[in-house]
């Protein structure tokens, strides 16, 4: 697909956007510039077993990534009214962004055409709004919370 971009890297300047969380409310990557670290946790769809116990993991570890400063965001493609039914469900503390247009997961190089959706990946952007970590997983491979919180510990 031509609108895909190449996938982000450390080091570029992450693109901004504005998502609706499960609530409906708008959140803009801009908004935490200066502020907070970001962690972008995209995975590719509510409800199914993998993306289950790992936002499960990231739930349980929320206090940890506040204790970082971080501001942590999960992102798939599903619509707010299904990560309203998914937070809900399994308790999640962390806000879940819809990306229902696939605009973000195209502009991170991140859009996994055979399911029609996001790839499993973490990306951290910086307070000055550049990317500080990407790992991109296989789509059946939970992430590590360690992993995450390790690189944020770098970033002070």
């Amino acid at each position: 697909m031509s609108d895909v971009k190449p996938e982000i890297k450390v080091g570029d300047t992450a693109p901004d956007f504005t998502l609706k969380d499960q609530d409906q409310k708008e959140v803009k990557l801009s908004d935490y510039r200066g502020k907070k670290n970001v962690v972008l946790a995209f995975y590719p769809l509510d409800w199914s077993p993998v993306c289950t116990s790992e936002n499960k993991c990231l739930t349980d570890d929320f206090p940890k990534f506040q204790g970082a400063h971080a501001e942590l965001l999960g992102i798939s493609c599903d619509s707010f009214f299904s990560h309203k039914a998914w937070a809900d469900s399994l308790d999640l503390k962390h806000r879940l962004l819809a990306d229902f247009n696939r605009d973000v997961v195209k502009n991170y190089g991140l859009y996994f055409e055979p399911l029609n959706c996001g790839k499993r990946a973490t990306v951290i952007v910086d307070k000055h709004g550049k990317v500080a970590y990407v790992k991109v997983q296989e789509i059946k491979v939970a992430r590590e919370d360690k992993d995450i919180l390790a690189a944020l510990a770098k970033l002070g």
